[in-house]
C-alpha cells in the first residue's frame, strides 16, 4: 500500500500539538496537494520538499501525492512540516522503511539543496515528544535545544540525506547535548551593594524579592529607582528545573534563542515606553508571545510609567492577576503563560521633584493630578508596594560613604523566607487566594482594627486590604514569625503611601 505515516508537531501558544503526516501515492496526473489547514508557507512545501529530495539524489514520485497532516482543524504553518512531508513521500515509494517512522517525531524546514534548517519552538515539541516515548530528529542548530528535555532523546541531523542513512540503519545521527547549565545570578554583574543610600528602598525591594509582590518606585531623577530594578533578579530566589523549562519555552517559541549556559537565570525585560500592546501582551495574526510572557519567572521593568500609553497599561490588568493572558483571533486563539514580577519607575511630576526639599518643582496641582491619572488606579491597586526614593545626600554617594550589604546577603534572606513560605502555603505569599490570606495571616481585633481605619484614610479597596496582609506576611517570613505582629502591619501598610507623600 502506498500509505505512510509520519509523525510531527505543530505549535499553539507554547504547547506543541501532535500531528500525524499521511502521505498516500495514487495514479493520475502528477502533483502534490496539502491537506489539514495548512498556510501559506506549509503550502510552500510542496515545492521545497520536491527540490530537496530530487538534489539529494533521490526519485519524486511521478504520481499523484496526496499529504493530509492531520488533525484537520488545527492550524498549521512554519516550514517544521518539510522533513516529515518528505520522509512521508520516500516512505510511500518504499524507499524508506515504513516499520522505523513510528519510533521518532520529525522536525524540520529543508533547503533547496536538502539541507536542514533550525526552526522555532523545538523546545515545547521535545518536552512532548519526551512524554510520548519517541526520539525526536531536528535539524543539528536546534539540537541543544531539544536536549534541554530531559527523560527524552534528540538527534540532530544536517541534511536529508543524513536521517534517510539514519532510517535504513546504513549510518548513526549522534544524540544532541546541551551546554552544562548554570545559574548565574544577575548580581555577578549588578550587586546592589552599589546602591549608595535609600536603605528603606533597599529594604522594601527585599519584601518584593521574599513574596513575589509587584512594586513601584517613585521620586525624582537619578535617585536609583531603575539601579534598584535592575537588581531585583539578582535577589530572587534560583529557578526551579521545571520553571526554568517554562521561561525556555517561551523564548524557543518566540525565537529569540536560548543560551544554553545560563537558560536557568531568571529573565529582565525591560521595554521601551514606546512599546504596543501587542508588543507588551503579544499578539499578531499567527500569535506570538510579549513582553509579558518573555519575562514569565522573572522581572519586568516598566521605567517612565506615565510615559506608556494608557491604554497599553490597562492590558496588564487581568495578566498581574491571572499569571497568564489569552490572545484571540478570528481564525485562532493561543494562551501564553505571564507569571512575572512587575516593577515600575516613575516620577512624581512632569518636572520630576515634587515634594523635593530643594523645592525645585514648578508643578501646579493640576499638572501633577494629570500627569499621575496617566496611570489607573485599578493597576496601581494592584501594585503591593509603592516606595518612595527620595534624593540622595550628597554624602552618601562619595568614595568613603559604606555600601550596603550585597546581593548575595540579601538572597540568602530571601531565599529562607520564600522557603517557609513553600512549606506553609506551596506558593510565595503574592499568590495567596483570599481564604489562603484569611489562614496564614490571621490579625488580633486591635491589628484588624488599625487596618481598617488605615486603609479608610487611605481610600484603598478590599484588593488592597488583601494585599497588604500578603505583603505583612512577607515581612514576617524575614523577621522567622510564625504570626504577623503589628510591627509587620504597619511597615507593610506604609508601602501604600508613595504617591500620597510625594
Amino acid at each position: 500500500m502506498s500509505l505512510a505515516i509520519v509523525h510531527s508537531r505543530a505549535q499553539e501558544g507554547v504547547s506543541a500539538p501532535p500531528v500525524t503526516v499521511e502521505v498516500h501515492l495514487s495514479g493520475g496526473l502528477p502533483g502534490t496537494n496539502i491537506v489539514g489547514l495548512p498556510e501559506a508557507a506549509v503550502k510552500e512545501a510542496r515545492d521545497r520538499v520536491r527540490v530537496a529530495i530530487q538534489n539529494a539524489q533521490m526519485e519524486y514520485p511521478a504520481r499523484r501525492v496526496t499529504v493530509s497532516l492531520a488533525p484537520a482543524d488545527l492550524p498549521k504553518d512554519g516550514g517544521r512540516f518539510d522533513l516529515p512531508i518528505a520522509l512521508g513521500i520516500l516512505a510511500a515509494q518504499g524507499i524508506l522503511p515504513k516499520e522505523n517512522l513510528g519510533k521518532y517525531e520529525f522536525l524540520g524546514e529543508l533547503a533547496l539543496s536538502g539541507e536542514l534548517r533550525a526552526v522555532t519552538g523545538v523546545l515545547p515539541a521535545a518536552l512532548k515528544a519526551a512524554k510520548s516515548g519517541r526520539a525526536l530528529i531536528v535539524p543539528r542548530e536546534n539540537g541543544a535545544e531539544a536536549a534541554l528535555a530531559s527523560g527524552g532523546t534528540a538527534h540532530g541531523a544536517g541534511s536529508l540525506l543524513e536521517v534517510c542513512a539514519f532510517l535504513r540503519g546504513t549510518a548513526q545521527l549522534a544524540v544532541a547535548s546541551s551546554a552544562a547549565a548554570i545559574e548565574i545570578p544577575i548580581a555577578a554583574a549588578l550587586d546592589l551593594a552599589d546602591v549608595r543610600g535609600q536603605p528603606h528602598a533597599r529594604r522594601a525591594l527585599e519584601i518584593a524579592a521574599t513574596g513575589n509582590h509587584h512594586a513601584l518606585f517613585v521620586g525624582p531623577p537619578g535617585t536609583g529607582k531603575t539601579m534598584l530594578a535592575s537588581r531585583l533578579p539578582g535577589i530572587l530566589p534560583p529557578l526551579t528545573e521545571a520553571e526554568a523549562l517554562e521561561a525556555a519555552a517561551i523564548r524557543s517559541v518566540a525565537g529569540c534563542g536560548i543560551d544554553f549556559h545560563a537558560w536557568k537565570t531568571r529573565p529582565f525585560r525591560a521595554p521601551h515606553h514606546t512599546a504596543s500592546a501587542v508588543a507588551l501582551v503579544g499578539g499578531g495574526p499567527v500569535p506570538r508571545p510579549g513582553e509579558i510572557s518573555l519575562a514569565h519567572r522573572g522581572v519586568l521593568f516598566l521605567d517612565e510609567l506615565p510615559e506608556y500609553d494608557r491604554r497599553v497599561l490597562e492590558v496588564l490588568r487581568e495578566p498581574l492577576e491571572s499569571g497568564h493572558i489569552v490572545i484571540s483571533r478570528a481564525a485562532r486563539q493561543a494562551e501564553f503563560p505571564a507569571a512575572f514580577q512587575l516593577v515600575a519607575a516613575m516620577n512624581p511630576c512632569p518636572c520630576g521633584y515634587a515634594g523635593d526639599p530643594s523645592g525645585r518643582c514648578a508643578c501646579t496641582p493640576e499638572q501633577v493630578r494629570r500627569y499621575r491619572a496617566r496611570v489607573s488606579g485599578p493597576l496601581l491597586d494592584r501594585i503591593d508596594l509603592q516606595i518612595a526614593v527620595p534624593r540622595v545626600p550628597l554624602v552618601e554617594l562619595g568614595e568613603a560613604a559604606l555600601g550596603g550589604e550585597s546581593s548575595a546577603v540579601v538572597r540568602e534572606r530571601v531565599v529562607a523566607a520564600r522557603d517557609r513560605q513553600l512549606q506553609r502555603a506551596g506558593k510565595a505569599n503574592a499568590q495567596l487566594s483570599n481564604r489562603e490570606v484569611s489562614r496564614d495571616c490571621a490579625l488580633t481585633p486591635s491589628d484588624r482594627a488599625l487596618l481598617e481605619r488605615a486603609l479608610d484614610k487611605l481610600g484603598l479597596s478590599a484588593r488592597a486590604y488583601h494585599r497588604v496582609l500578603r505583603v505583612a506576611r512577607s515581612i514576617a517570613d524575614l523577621d522567622s514569625a510564625e504570626r504577623v505582629a503589628t510591627a509587620h502591619l504597619t511597615e507593610a501598610i506604609q508601602y501604600r503611601r508613595a504617591l500620597g507623600n510625594s
